[in-house]
């Protein structure tokens, strides 16, 4: 099992910009796709983006294409998620999830976006 914690997040202005950073301790994220998912108060969890383990093939949401970049670092076995020109529907709590070859199994705790408008 790899452990995934979250960082980054805060309170924000529309328009400006965050990075989130996910480290993972436990188990090499090397060789696994890795992703980004959010949760809004009263809403279901939604998938924000995803990476392939060897950053050759990105995949993003409809809403944050555009404005979000994932990326990773292996080395340091560590994803992010560069959010610029943030809105106020992008306020939730944002998870990063391993895919170690039978879906999304394990999942950060989570940190806080919020954007005021």
């Amino acid at each position: 099992q790899v452990q995934l914690v979250e960082s980054g997040g805060g309170l924000v202005q529309a328009g400006d910009s965050l990075r989130l950073s996910c480290s993972a301790s436990g188990r090499t994220i090397t060789n696994y796709p890795m992703g980004w998912f959010r949760q809004a108060p009263g809403k279901e969890r939604e998938f924000v983006a995803r990476i392939s383990w060897n950053s050759l093939s990105t995949t993003y949401a409809d809403s944050v294409k555009g404005r979000f970049t994932i990326s990773r670092d292996n080395a340091k076995n560590t994803v992010y998620l560069r959010m610029n020109s943030l809105k106020p529907e992008d306020t939730a709590v944002y998870r990063c999830a391993a895919n170690l070859g039978s879906g999304w199994s394990s999942w950060g705790q989570g940190t806080q976006v919020t954007v005021s408008s």
